[in-house]
């Protein structure tokens, strides 16, 4: 028996280095999923503070600079790749990038270590109750996109964090 379309939809969720956003294609056609303010396009930001709910997006990228060492962009970036290769994409960054589980990059925000894949998967979180605000039912499955250029620890990291 094929599940029902409109009461168990798949998602498509275009996960951005800078913005995301989640789309569906269903009866009504194609469409962007919009947040409750009407906005399509979600930043791809994520603010850490200690002993609270992570901040993501709109209200993350705002409140960026309170701190800036806690707030995390451009983390897709370091998805899947080993802490050593990523020196150079460090500077400049207001975070701190450190050696992380298995030698792979991670960031030190908001008291903690914190991987790549966690900062994606508040912003896929995000989107996903996005989705299913708009949409009106739980959101079990979806299709996330990657980059043709990620390599195979990229595209597990990348899954990981789904």
């Amino acid at each position: 028996m094929r599940p029902d379309p409109a009461a168990d939809p798949i998602v498509g969720i275009d996960l951005g280095t800078t913005t995301s956003l989640a789309a569906v294609c269903d009866a009504a056609g194609p469409r962007v999923l919009a947040d409750d303010a009407g906005r399509a396009l979600l930043p791809s930001v994520v603010r850490f503070v200690a002993g609270a709910v992570p901040v993501v997006g709109h209200e993350a990228r705002a409140r960026a600079v309170e701190p800036a060492e806690d707030t995390v962009h451009s983390a897709k970036r370091f998805m899947g790749r080993g802490h050593a290769e990523c020196a150079a994409q460090a500077g400049g960054l207001p975070y701190a990038v450190v050696e992380g589980p298995r030698g792979l990059a991670a960031f030190r925000v908001g008291g903690a270590t914190v991987t790549p894949q966690e900062v994606a998967a508040a912003v896929l979180g995000e989107l996903r109750a996005i989705a299913e605000r708009r949409l009106g039912v739980p959101v079990r499955r979806a299709v996330v996109t990657v980059p043709a250029y990620f390599d195979a620890a990229q595209r597990q990291a990348t899954r990981d964090a789904a």
